[in-house]
């Protein structure tokens, strides 16, 4: 395989007798390791498709407006600070080279390593069905947080601006997949937007009105958490209008709605959080019988 080594002109000139400890993601695991590195005897560089080490569990935050994408994302090079071993280099991986030692990057370059840390992290899984992956909105990245708000503000100014009846109440109906943690808080927050923080912003439709519907195909929101957790949970979102279905798995999925077992639900966005999986990186090291559900 072809392409050009970089370097990174690291400040020391003994670095080159140091040996090369390369980290892929800039995660909670990534960032971890480079920081617990600090001062060490070695030349560490961190790589990540993007310049910031994101706080996941509050994106659905961003998601609802509740907080801006700053309050959640801090530069990597911030949390990098203090370590004159320590590099950042913003790319993206597209595979590793065992035999030569490297990494490799998209822009056709490779980095070289003696010890390689792939914390890759996971994406979103569709069990097989890629195709509703285009009429679905997933809640990973700042990216998808923002197109998650921006979808929700947009169908109520829609819902505002409509004389359907039909089209008002498809607009206000949000489906949420998944009754794990990023379900329930989306559905909570979702509920919460409607009934409390949009409430009286509009003169035609009462944002009240919306229908929250959180599915879950297992017997439990929650299910890796105690059972006590799971019923405080469901208690709680039936209280705060939001429509708990349990044991009900997804049929089908299309631009405008979604199929619960035999039901139709009209809806102006599908949000998925029902599943993931682990990214490339097993393949990258040909790695067989790696499990891809998480």
């Amino acid at each position: 395989m072809q392409g050009q080594t970089l370097s990174l002109n690291l400040s020391h000139p003994e670095s080159a007798n140091r040996p090369r400890v390369v980290i892929v993601g800039a995660g909670f695991g990534g960032m971890a390791a480079a920081r617990a590195l600090r001062g060490n005897a070695a030349e560490v560089t961190l790589i990540d498709q993007t310049n910031h080490h994101l706080f996941q569990p509050l994106l659905y935050q961003v998601a609802t407006a509740a907080l801006s994408p700053s309050d959640i994302a801090t530069a990597n090079r911030v949390l990098m600070r203090g370590g004159s071993n320590l590099s950042v280099l913003m790319a993206e991986v597209t595979g590793v080279d065992i035999r030569a030692r490297s990494v490799l990057l998209r822009d056709g370059h490779r980095l070289p390593y003696d010890y390689l840390v792939l914390a890759t992290g996971s994406a979103s899984s569709f069990f097989g069905q890629d195709n509703w992956r285009e009429h679905t909105l997933v809640l990973k990245t700042i990216e998808d947080a923002l197109a998650i708000r921006a979808r929700l503000l947009e169908a109520f100014e829609r819902a505002e601006q409509s004389t359907d009846d039909a089209e008002i109440r498809r607009l206000l109906t949000f489906a949420i997949v998944g009754g794990g943690p990023t379900g329930v808080e989306l559905a909570g927050t979702i509920s919460e937007l409607a009934r409390a923080t949009l409430a009286r912003d509009f003169s035609r439709i009462d944002p009240r009105d919306t229908r929250v519907v959180l599915c879950e195909a297992g017997g439990r929101l929650l299910s890796g958490f105690d059972p006590a957790l799971s019923t405080y949970a469901t208690e709680a979102l039936t209280s705060m209008g939001v429509e708990v279905r349990i044991g009900t798995a997804v049929e089908a999925i299309d631009p405008t709605g979604v199929v619960l077992g035999s039901e139709r639900i009209d809806t102006g966005a599908v949000l998925w959080c029902a599943g993931t999986e682990a990214r490339p990186a097993a393949e990258w090291l040909g790695i067989d019988g790696v499990a891809t559900g998480l």
